[in-house]
């Protein structure tokens, strides 16, 4: 069983950036593909980025490409992304996603509100 802990959200203004960071624990990720989705007030969960076990593959949605940055490291157990350039629209609640060895694990999300 895998637990993951989202932290880093918060309000910024718009061009403004954030960090967020996702811990997991309970065992070791470093196999795992880690992501990062986003779901807005009245919206569908959207994805926003991941990254392979390796860390040598990043993928984006078209959306963030150029303005975030995912990343991680296996011997802490943590991904991370980075989020600059913000905008208004980048408003929702970011989760952080691991799959491998068969199983799904979603964090509780956290909260980052651009203002305008």
């Amino acid at each position: 069983q895998v637990q993951l802990v989202e932290s880093g959200g918060g309000l910024v203004q718009a061009g403004g950036s954030l960090r967020l960071s996702c811990a997991a624990s309970g065992r070791t990720v470093s196999s795992y593909t880690m992501g990062w989705f986003r779901q807005a007030p009245g919206k569908e969960r959207e994805f926003v980025a991941a990254i392979s076990w390796s860390g040598g593959s990043t993928y984006y949605a078209d959306s963030v490409k150029g303005r975030f940055t995912i990343s991680r490291d296996n011997a802490k157990n943590t991904v991370d992304l980075q989020m600059n350039s913000l905008k208004p629209e980048d408003t929702a609640v970011y989760y952080c996603n691991a799959v491998g060895e068969g199983y799904d694990y979603w964090g509780q999300g956290t909260q980052v509100t651009v203002s305008s």
